[in-house]
């Protein structure tokens, strides 16, 4: 008598099932269909918590960017005149800085050109 998969094959199937939940026809029915779409789907998953990364990045720069215009610099001169000044600040935090506390962020970029005439 041969072994069967029996109880394994249900359970590994069920979970498969489980994982295509919300999908829509034969990717949330079908056996291969539905591993070929939650094989896909970890794949974009995987590559867009890479990318949404990237994304932010490029909204903080963009923000700062427009916030040192109107103080009348340029970014990549804010950001030279960072390190000059040493002040040790992330894209994040300063973006922040400067929608929520135009002062502060006034006084951060005090700190940059006085940073950058020396």
């Amino acid at each position: 008598m041969r072994a069967m998969k029996g109880a394994a094959r249900t359970q590994s199937k069920k979970r498969l099932f489980k994982r295509a939940k919300g999908y829509v026809g034969g990717r949330r029915k079908l056996f291969r269909t539905a591993k070929e779409t939650i094989a896909r789907a970890g794949a974009f998953a995987f590559r867009d918590r890479r990318d949404r990364k990237r994304q932010f990045r490029k909204l903080w720069i963009i923000r700062l960017n427009a916030a040192c215009r109107e103080r009348g610099l340029r970014y990549s001169q804010f950001i030279n005149g960072l390190e000059k000044a040493g002040i040790i600040l992330d894209r994040k935090s300063l973006s922040e800085i400067a929608i929520a506390d135009p002062a502060a962020f006034d006084a951060v970029m005090n700190e940059v050109k006085a940073a950058m005439a020396a």
